[in-house]
């Protein structure tokens, strides 16, 4: 049976509740124990896919096709434990539950209350997987106090009071603001975000207290007093260098130890952080740098793109250099030429995206690639841009362009080089999806198998022919166009199982061109550097020995 650690947060929002969950899940996996961490999100989307990034930032994607929030993207590179559909899920998927059982007349016409019902839903969906592991780490989304959030709060309380005795503890996260004019940090907010904690019948066991400046000891000792917690289990959390700091920096004051200390697990197994301390090794003593370029659309919101950022800086630690990224707006090479803004990079990556806005400069951005001899990633739509501009300019299909585009104008302005899928074989069974479905969940979400073509610079920097990526998209470049593209240098160096769709493609006569259908930045992490972004950074390095 799993012990439970539920993550609460108070006084402000973003003050980095996912990382201390994956910080702690790291910290107990490095104590020799087996962990899972959850996202339980208040908001009444059913999933966060149909949010636009300006609203949640970058939607990430599990194995097995669930689209969730990005914290499970902390939750896999400081664990390695790969995220499932069972490790997130908000309000909107708890109530669309309730509901749908109550069509179904599962509730034996009983009338349906948040309680117990939303909150029956809520337990169930935390306790599966409770014989897999030694530790749950649950962390609700939000703050406390948001009306979304009560029946997240009520049903947690009811789950420790289910289980036996030491069985769950809480975790909260707080704020110690600075007073610049009296020069104090404040600790009134913290009593009074604890006091609303303790008003929904929840008692945090550990309080994680954010700060920009170092926290008194006679400070913690008032919070301890006026909040009901011991003094060594008021944790404090300062700003960090590099988020991958967050588990030695929480380890040395004591957060894993405050978190045993309250299951009374003694005495507790020494921890072996090596690996952190190899991660942050190849941080902190690069040997060069390199700069890329990564044009998309956006870009004014780099939480859009954090896995992107993340892979960047893996590739980095396993070149043992630092990458300089710097985002740029695709739209901009639609109005200029791009030579001046991408002649200072060793690197350009174009990342994912969905509509129209800003992809004639993502072409540009390949074709400047292409032709200057840069390394070059292509991610999703990043690849099919790359495939349009070599349709365009090598392959004579001069209104090369994409069945989205179209769809969105109403009207055919393009010979659709890359096309809306309407079938396709996941697993042992036929998904149909047609133009107008809805847009939640019916995309090609989750992992597939590619099949790599032998001797191709692919499968060099996978070291293997067999591989399997995650993908979310709906639309794919035309197999049709194979012939015709693959006789100008656009090798078609990664395919479905079946053969009938495009997963990579490369140009032959290029230092390191590939883009790639799938989404490879989802696998990366600091002690396990995807080989692509690996290998990317290693062409950008060998390109700045050259300029």
């Amino acid at each position: 049976m799993a012990r439970y650690v539920f993550i609460t947060g108070g006084v402000v929002s973003s003050l980095g509740k996912g990382l201390a969950s994956a910080a702690l899940g790291a910290l107990l996996q490095a104590r020799g124990y087996t962990v899972r961490l959850r996202k339980l999100d208040p908001y009444l989307n059913v999933d966060p896919g149909t949010m636009s990034p300006f609203e949640h930032g970058e939607v990430f994607v599990t194995d097995d096709g669930a689209e969730t929030d990005l914290d499970l993207g902390h939750y896999e590179r400081f664990t390695g434990v790969s995220a499932r559909k069972t490790d997130s899920v908000s309000s909107g998927r708890i109530y669309s539950n309730v509901l749908e059982k109550e069509r179904r007349g599962e509730y034996l016409g009983k009338t349906i209350q948040v309680i117990p019902h939303v909150t029956n839903e809520i337990k169930d969906f935390i306790n599966v997987g409770d014989d897999e592991v030694d530790f749950m780490l649950c962390e609700i989304g939000g703050t406390v106090g948001d009306i979304e959030g009560l029946p997240f709060f009520e049903a947690i309380r009811q789950f420790a009071q289910d289980k036996p005795r030491g069985q769950c503890i809480f975790m909260h996260l707080t704020l110690l603001p600075y007073l610049a004019a009296s020069g104090e940090l404040k600790t009134k907010p913290t009593q009074h975000s604890v006091k609303e904690l303790r008003s929904i019948g929840l008692q945090p066991d550990v309080l994680v207290c954010r700060s920009e400046h170092v926290i008194p000891e006679k400070e913690r000792a008032k919070i301890a007093l006026f909040c009901n917690v011991r003094p060594e289990a008021v944790i404090p959390a300062y700003d960090l260098k590099s988020i991958y700091e967050a588990p030695l920096a929480y380890h040395r004051v004591g957060l894993d130890q405050a978190v045993l200390d309250a299951f009374g697990i003694a005495p507790a197994p020494k921890p072996d952080l090596s690996r952190w301390e190899d991660v942050m090794d190849r941080l902190e003593n690069a040997e060069g740098e390199v700069r890329v370029a990564i044009v998309g659309k956006y870009v004014q919101l780099e939480d859009a793109y954090k896995s992107i950022a993340e892979a960047l800086t893996h590739g980095g630690m396993a070149n043992r250099v630092r990458v300089r990224a710097e985002w740029i707006d695709a739209e901009i090479f639609e109005r200029e030429d791009p030579a001046p803004h991408l002649e200072r990079f060793h690197a350009i990556l174009v990342p994912g995206g969905f509509g129209e806005r800003g992809t004639e400069g993502k072409i540009r951005a390949a074709q400047f690639a292409r032709e200057k001899g840069v390394p070059y990633l292509g991610i999703c739509l990043g690849m099919q841009m790359a495939v349009i501009e070599a349709a365009r300019n090598l392959a004579g299909v001069t209104d090369a362009g994409s069945e989205e585009f179209d769809h969105e104008a109403g009207a055919k302005r393009f010979t659709p080089v890359v096309y809306h899928l309407k079938e396709w074989v996941q697993g042992n069974h036929r998904v149909e999806r047609k133009l107008d479905d809805d847009k939640g969940g019916t995309m090609r979400l989750g992992a597939y198998s590619a099949a790599l073509k032998e001797g191709s610079n692919v499968a060099k920097v996978y070291g293997t022919t067999e591989i399997e990526e995650r993908h979310r998209h709906r639309y794919e470049v035309d197999v049709k166009y194979r012939e015709p593209l693959e006789s100008c240098g656009l090798v078609f160096s990664g395919m479905s199982p079946d053969g009938r769709l495009p997963e990579i493609v490369e140009h032959k006569d290029h230092p390191w061109f590939i883009g790639v259908q799938f989404h490879p930045e989802l696998k990366s992490k600091p002690f396990a550097p995807h080989p692509l972004f690996a290998g990317f950074v290693k062409a950008a390095l060998a390109q700045s020995r050259l300029v």
